[in-house]
């Protein structure tokens, strides 16, 4: 987001679990990357090159033959080093490697991405720092969510990290950060006068926030079995998008003052109540044929992973106190593709009574799929007689290519850019939120209820959504 920085020269990027499907996301990229660039896999497989090579192919953009000669060029940078011997003897297995790469040179940055289970950050960052850290030039983690299981664990893995890496080396990345269309809630507030300015407890009633996952866990039974919809999506994505939505305006947009505010608005937001909850489990749909998330591999019977959660979360300051935010998270939905939305609705007008119909305002920004922006308003229906009718203003990107989230996100640690990198402060504020509800459901045993697979959701959900909307008068 920092427009000044660029790629260091002589900068290597490791990518730790180089094998797994992890890595293969972190690999697509446009070639935009300098001359001195270098990429090294490193996992316990005993993999050949070409392997290798296989998998760092698997993203690229070939379009075009300039394009197919890019990644030509990107292939001759990657290379691999097994870890399969384990313990200190991979560790300077990768170090002998790297220090080969940088034979000669003044300087070597080295910037090591952890696409691995949160179980090994620790012990892998340890022996980064043991045995590859740079001694001529900057060395950085990259950790990716989940950041802890609550509060307490989360604490816990950054006071371990905390041992060997000081906070300006540690990148936290949440994909969602790296969307196009969430990064433009920035401008979108700020940079329009007629937006900021009625955005605000006076002009908005509610706010609902959500994420429907297309599909049930399909293989990943067993690590959703113990993370959840709340783990999941819920302390972390949705937490980033509200935190952008409703903090005050940054002094500016470097990281320090980005991270301040947001940490400043979830401050605000109380525990949510679980009584302020709905939380469900998809069963099998109702003609049989899709399984339950019960039915997945290595998930128990009594399961009571949450598949699907609708939450209330309040902010209890000058700008929003009263307005209910509605967040919503779940799985095997009624919809052929994932889809993530906001949807701002606004108090209805006060001049109502004039006209024949009209419709609160709402506007409704669509995160995936296809980024876009849409502003419902009432406006006259062309004819003889005086009617009104409500109308979409599409702010929709046509035409325009939109890059990948991780895209976006590894350019910036390739640059140093901590702007969408979430801050120590960040990750325990938003866990602070969501921690008393998940010890409460756990500590009760709370059987969430079970909704039909390809359906909208649990038995009183749309009650329970509509309960909180247009429940106030305008306040003009």
């Amino acid at each position: 987001m920092v427009n000044n920085l660029k790629i260091r020269e002589n900068t290597v990027l490791v990518i730790l679990g180089a094998s797994g499907d992890l890595a293969k996301k972190k690999l697509e990229k446009r070639c935009l990357l300098p001359s001195s660039f270098r990429v090294v896999g490193f996992a316990p497989d005993n993999m050949a090159h070409d392997a290798f090579i296989q998998i760092a192919s698997a993203g690229a953009k070939l379009e075009s033959p300039r394009f197919a000669e890019q990644h030509q060029d990107f292939i001759a940078r990657c290379s691999y080093v097994s870890g399969h011997e384990g313990g200190d003897n991979s560790f300077q297995a990768l170090r002998a490697r790297l220090e080969e790469l940088g034979e000669g040179k003044k300087e070597q940055h080295r910037l090591f991405y952890m696409a691995l289970p949160p179980t090994a950050f620790v012990p892998v960052s340890a022996g980064l720092k043991k045995f590859c850290y740079s001694g001529r030039g900057t060395s950085r983690i990259i950790v990716e969510k989940p950041f802890g299981h609550d509060l307490d664990s989360s604490r816990a893995l950054q006071r371990a990290l905390d041992e060997h890496w000081v906070e300006d080396e540690i990148f936290r990345i949440d994909h969602y950060l790296g969307k196009e269309i969430v990064n433009n809630l920035l401008v979108i507030r700020f940079g329009n006068v007629i937006f900021e300015s009625i955005w605000n407890k006076l002009h908005i009633d509610n706010v609902e926030i959500s994420v429907i996952e297309a599909g049930g866990a399909e293989g990943r039974g067993s690590y959703f079995n113990s993370t959840g919809a709340i783990r999941d999506v819920m302390q972390n994505h949705m937490m980033q998008v509200l935190a952008i939505l409703t903090m005050e305006r940054p002094k500016s947009f470097s990281a320090d003052d980005l991270g301040a505010e947001k940490v400043r608005v979830m401050n605000w937001m109380p525990p949510i109540d679980h009584q302020r909850t709905i939380i469900g489990q998809y069963g099998k749909s109702k003609d049989g044929e899709k399984p339950a998330f019960k039915d997945e591999k290595d998930v128990e019977q009594d399961s009571r992973c949450v598949t699907f959660c609708a939450a209330v979360v309040h902010i209890e300051n000058d700008r929003w106190s009263g307005v209910p935010f509605l967040l919503k998270a779940g799985k095997d939905l009624a919809l052929d593709e994932s889809e993530a939305t906001i949807t701002i609705n606004f108090r209805p007008t006060p001049n109502a009574s004039i006209f024949d119909a009209t419709v609160p305002n709402c506007m409704t920004i669509r995160i995936q799929p296809d980024e876009g922006v849409f502003l419902k308003i009432n406006s006259f229906v062309p004819s003889l007689e005086t009617k009104t009718a409500a109308i979409d203003l599409d702010l929709t990107y046509h035409g325009r290519e939109i890059p990948e989230a991780y895209e976006a996100l590894l350019l910036d640690t390739l640059k140093g850019d901590f702007s969408r990198s979430v801050r120590a402060d960040e990750v325990d504020a938003s866990w602070a939120i969501f921690t008393p509800l998940l010890k409460y459901l756990e500590d009760e045993e709370i059987v969430p209820r079970e909704y039909a697979y390809g359906s909208t959701g649990p038995q009183g959900l749309d009650e329970f959504i509509s309960s909180y909307q247009y429940k106030t008068a305008a306040l003009f």
